[in-house]
């Protein structure tokens, strides 16, 4: 499956780098053509000679190749690769590739680059765990890259923890496992809301919905087994995830999934607003429990923002925008209206009057309508099952 292919390796400083000869040498054993890129630092740890006799290829580390002053083309690289695995990737340079820094040969093609870009970390645990670091790393997933995760053991400071980079073996099955797939959504960035909001009252009380993320969660999940990147923006749920190919930004209120959301619509290509969004939200938070005086209490509530209609008015002839409806009478009127005032490519319909469907069950019961005017019923599934039928719908409007 890697026979033929063009993998670009980037090896930036770190003791790491030492492991890229192995993993040279099994790229090559499967078949691959091999070329190297490397910093400064890292040539501290590794020599290019080794690298370019494994490689069987030239390796690269500066931008001026001889001294006639031929210019090595970081363009023309990057867009030879299949894949570009940077691997070690030091803190400094994920630091740089998060903020578009470009001092060197390895960071200029990674900007250049149109091939998926894989990274494998490498640092001390403390170093891992920092704040800039973990938000260097969400930064970069936040672009489509695919994180290879570092492991736990021994690091080269003494200590032991998370940080090693993954062995050669790991690196090349993920590698492999990504060209076996035919995925009909790889490449794709897509963007899927999940879970209740919570509109604090005060700071022990608040006002919510009973939804639990189950759908929204599961599709995040099915999208990731047909190859997309997904960004899950999830309310308060007790839900985990388990594929490396979603990223999780976890947010409590109504105004916080707007924010998140609106902020990150123009870097996907879909977006699925299945989340539970509190469509009123106190005018007025306290800052101490509020005690009970009266044999009533009036809340004042403001109508919050609504997410759906701003994405409508943002999307673009490139985008997609799927919609979710709950509702308890006029079902498909009500779901129809919602599809066309919010500027949606289609809405998923439920119905608190199907039972088995709706909050807290394991099972839905949907129906989909476009704005083509066609309208399809599913039956009664699991939220697993479910999340299948609406992803094979999508990927039919992404194809059509």
């Amino acid at each position: 499956m890697l026979e033929g292919k063009r993998i670009l390796i980037g090896i930036s400083g770190s003791i790491a780098a030492y492991k890229t000869a192995a993993l040279t040498r099994l790229f090559v054993k499967a078949g691959a053509q091999v070329k190297i890129i490397m910093t400064h630092a890292a040539m501290d740890f590794v020599t290019p000679v080794t690298l370019a006799t494994l490689s069987k290829n030239p390796v690269y580390h500066e931008f001026i190749k001889n001294e006639a002053g031929e210019w090595v083309n970081h363009v023309e690289l990057g867009l030879w690769a299949d894949a570009f695995i940077i691997a070690p990737a030091s803190a400094n340079t994920l630091a740089k590739m998060a903020n578009g820094i470009c001092d060197n040969l390895l960071l200029a093609t990674y900007l250049s680059a149109r091939c998926p870009v894989f990274v494998a970390p490498a640092m001390d645990l403390d170093m891992l765990v920092h704040p800039s670091t973990q938000q260097n790393l969400t930064r970069l997933k936040s672009f489509g890259n695919l994180l290879i995760e570092p492991t736990h053991g021994e690091l080269a400071s003494g200590l032991e923890g998370k940080g090693r980079m993954a062995e050669p073996e790991t690196i090349l099955a993920y590698i492999a496992a990504h060209f076996s797939e035919n995925k009909p959504l790889l490449g794709k960035r897509i963007l899927v809301t999940a879970g209740p909001t919570y509109e604090h009252l005060d700071p022990v009380r608040f006002i919510g919905n009973h939804s639990s993320g189950k759908m929204g969660y599961a599709l995040a999940h099915e999208l990731a087994n047909q190859g997309a990147s997904v960004l899950l923006i999830s309310g308060p749920t007790v839900l985990t995830i388990g594929s490396n190919r979603i990223e999780k930004v976890a947010v409590t209120s109504a105004a916080e999934m707007y924010e998140a959301t609106v902020n990150a619509f123009a870097g996907v290509d879909i977006a699925i607003l299945s989340a539970a969004v509190a469509d009123y939200t106190p005018v007025e938070t306290s800052l101490q429990k509020i005690k009970k005086t009266g044999d009533e209490l009036s809340l004042q509530l403001v109508k919050t923002k609504d997410i759906l209609k701003k994405l409508g008015s943002l999307k673009t002839s490139q985008q997609l925008l799927i919609g979710f409806a709950l509702e308890t009478e006029n079902e498909v009127v009500n779901a129809q209206k919602k599809l066309v005032e919010k500027n949606l490519d289609a809405i998923v319909l439920n119905s608190l009057q199907d039972k088995g469907a709706g909050f807290g069950y394991d099972t839905n019961k949907i129906t989909m309508l476009y704005k083509s005017g066609i309208q399809k019923d599913f039956g009664l599934k699991s939220k697993q099952e479910v999340a299948k039928d609406i992803v094979e719908e999508i990927i039919k409007l992404v194809h059509a």
